[in-house]
């Protein structure tokens, strides 16, 4: 990964599940650069969506690398399976990790990137500790477990603490900061204002009559 512009990937949240296939071609067409798949257990958040036979279905099929992020309680158990399954970034979160940093390495020495997230009522004070060794920060910008929420608007300021603990690391050039939740034409500009580099979108960019005319408003080049 290179954090020199700014990538999207579309949330298979908001695709047809019951042409995931054609959906996924269809974005991979309109330009996306990864696909991102929300994992939750009905547990550490009040939805039930997709495991590890998914994941591996996904992985043979795309042509662009799977962004995986897994809400679930038990991140130090299932994390390096879903490495294992086809995961080319995995992204769990610090709430609900025992040994984030252990978990971390882990997945590094599977050879797939790590990524944290951080629910939006979550105290940044977790996120900083494991700045050195990350690739990505998904600052959640709404409360997981459900497509088509509304942005929270706190999150541009989280978003820019994000970025001053990267330059104060020295890793701003190298973390991507990634913004999950409401992400849409309306709220881009301020959240890549603040420090975004890497977009998730699954309404917005699965509910657009012109997929790649979304994904360039995205990038700001529409």
């Amino acid at each position: 990964m290179s954090n020199n512009k700014i990538l999207v990937a579309p949330s298979l949240l908001a695709a047809d599940p019951l042409r995931f296939g054609e959906d996924l071609a269809l974005a991979e067409a309109a330009g996306a650069d990864m696909h991102h798949v929300d994992v939750m257990d009905g547990h550490f958040v009040p939805n039930l969506t997709y495991g590890l036979p998914l994941v591996r279905a996904l992985k043979k099929q795309c042509k662009i690398p799977l962004d995986v992020h897994i809400m679930v309680s038990n991140p130090d158990t299932v994390a390096l399976d879903y490495v294992e399954a086809g995961a080319d970034i995995l992204v769990f979160h610090v709430e609900a990790a025992v040994h984030a940093h252990r978990l971390i390495q882990a997945i590094h020495a599977k050879g797939a990137k790590a990524g944290i997230a951080v629910n939006p009522g979550t105290s940044l004070s977790l996120v900083e500790p494991l700045v050195p060794y990350v690739d990505l920060i998904n600052v959640m910008s709404v409360n997981p477990g459900f497509g088509g929420q509304s942005f929270i608007p706190e999150s541009i300021e989280r978003i820019r603490a994000v970025k001053k603990m990267l330059e104060h690391r020295r890793r701003v050039d190298e973390v991507y900061i990634q913004v999950d939740g409401g992400v849409n034409a309306a709220t881009v500009d301020s959240v890549v204002d603040a420090g975004a580099n890497f977009l998730v979108a699954g309404t917005y960019f699965y509910g657009a009559p012109d997929r790649k005319q979304a994904l360039a408003i995205l990038r700001g080049q529409a």
